[in-house]
């Protein structure tokens, strides 16, 4: 089982003027790799509330994987990326870019997310797009990467090698 955190960026979706609709997305396709979702929140694009609950999630609550959806891009209240440089220990890369490259093909505006991947302790936290349509292209490029990342987080693989 993998112990899941979502974090849901979003102004209008923390007053409730918009319902969320790419939490529940990841919830659904976490589910396939055993993921299960422990905790769950919607708040607002605040660089230092992001940054308190990425640390709780790591920190208080232990959850293998931290996945955030919204705040990636451009706007002025897009802090998403910025908060996760400032929790995490070292990045990871290769799951940005690959959820890029993928959504490129779909997209030219793809080129424009900031998304930042990485870990905290033997949490693993990802930064996903704010629309579920975005949320699932990029959940399902990276998804058979996340159990093998969580095991080794957890120290639980003895060799990598084929």
């Amino acid at each position: 089982m993998i112990k899941v955190g979502i974090l849901t960026l979003s102004d209008k979706g923390a007053t409730g003027k918009r319902e969320d609709k790419s939490g529940p997305t990841i919830e659904r396709i976490v589910a396939e790799i055993d993921g299960v979702v422990e905790y769950y929140e919607v708040i607002s694009d605040d660089k230092e509330l992001i940054i308190e609950e990425l640390k709780k999630q790591v920190d208080d609550l232990e959850l293998n994987l931290i996945l955030t959806t919204g705040g990636t891009g451009l706007a002025p209240r897009d802090f998403t990326p910025d908060a996760t440089l400032e929790v995490i220990d070292k990045k990871v890369p290769g799951l940005a870019e690959a959820m890029r490259a993928e959504s490129i093909k779909k997209t030219p505006h793809a080129m424009l997310s900031r998304a930042v991947c990485g870990i905290r302790n033997k949490s693993l936290i990802i930064n996903l797009p704010g629309s579920p349509i975005a949320v699932e292209e990029c959940l399902r490029v990276i998804l058979p990467a996340i159990p093998h990342a969580v095991r080794l987080l957890e120290d639980q693989v003895e060799d990598c090698a084929r």
